[in-house]
């Protein structure tokens, strides 16, 4: 059969492609860029809040800013729940993730602590027993983003954020007793003291419980207690949360004294089953 002319015009003639499909790429090509920058600007919120914090506590506000960190402790969930849903865990992520929490872990909860605590009566003392938290604080980030836990289910230290959240309900419980009309005045060593201890216990080698071997899928008694838990914190906040940061702070040490007591022991996790923290955009598996 004779091959025509328009038979042969019509096979070098490229096909074009359905404008659809060229758009369905775009769209999607939209969203991966945005799930990919998502959890940057969640952690740059973080660092922002935290910064906020160290200028409301400069110009004698430590009740706005310990609301800036407990800001800044919401934005540290979010950017590494961001980062695992949008497959974007980084480098990168992970030492963003730590210089910022630095800022509102490290440093902003130290000088609230620093002007609310009176600690400028202490002279040089007082600020160096805040150093001591930043410095301890920064310490627990870089080793946290090198090492791995040696006990499953715990922390090796205190985290920074729980330690931050000490600092910041130790605020709150206090405006809680000046409206109950109790006025408590305490020398400006003791609250130097309180907060150079837990930048110590931020370093120790104590474990302390994470909850991420807590599953509460499909496990009823489970998701009770969480939601009893949060009921109570936002019925009386300023004072529960107080409370509960100082039960979880506590039971560190008090657990670690009582295994050695009896002689117990707790799982260790080999370097194989160990999680590579520095290759997660999130130092954030502290909270």
């Amino acid at each position: 059969m004779p091959v025509t002319h328009d038979a042969v015009e019509s096979e070098k003639r490229p096909r074009k492609r359905p404008r659809r499909r060229r758009r369905g790429r775009r769209r999607n090509s939209g969203v991966r860029t945005f799930g990919s920058v998502l959890p940057s600007l969640l952690t740059t919120g973080n660092l922002a809040a935290g910064f906020y914090a160290i200028v409301e506590a400069s110009t004698g506000d430590p009740v706005r800013a310990s609301y800036a960190i407990f800001v800044a402790g919401l934005f540290d969930i979010l950017d590494g729940r961001a980062a695992r849903m949008t497959g974007s865990e980084s480098k990168f992520g992970a030492e963003y993730d730590s210089i910022a929490d630095t800022v509102s872990f490290g440093v902003a909860p130290a000088v609230v602590a620093f002007h609310a605590g009176g600690f400028i009566e202490l002279g040089w003392a007082g600020w160096v027993m805040a150093f001591i938290y930043t410095a301890c604080a920064s310490l627990r980030l870089a080793r946290y983003n090198v090492t791995h836990e040696r006990y499953r289910g715990r922390f090796d230290g205190l985290p920074t954020p729980a330690a931050a959240g000490m600092v910041v309900s130790t605020v709150w419980v206090r405006g809680f007793l000046e409206s109950q009309g109790i006025t408590i005045q305490l020398p400006a060593l003791l609250p130097a003291l309180g907060v150079a201890l837990i930048g110590v216990l931020m370093v120790s080698p104590i474990p302390y419980r994470s909850f991420k071997d807590v599953d509460v899928r499909g496990s009823y008694p489970a998701i009770v207690v969480m939601v009893i838990v949060c009921i109570v914190l936002i019925i009386r906040p300023d004072l529960n949360f107080f409370l509960f940061g100082l039960v979880y702070v506590s039971h560190g040490p008090i657990s670690w004294v009582w295994r050695w007591r009896t002689g117990g022991s707790l799982e260790e996790v080999s370097e194989s089953d160990a999680p590579v923290h520095a290759a997660d955009s999130l130092g954030h598996a502290e909270l």
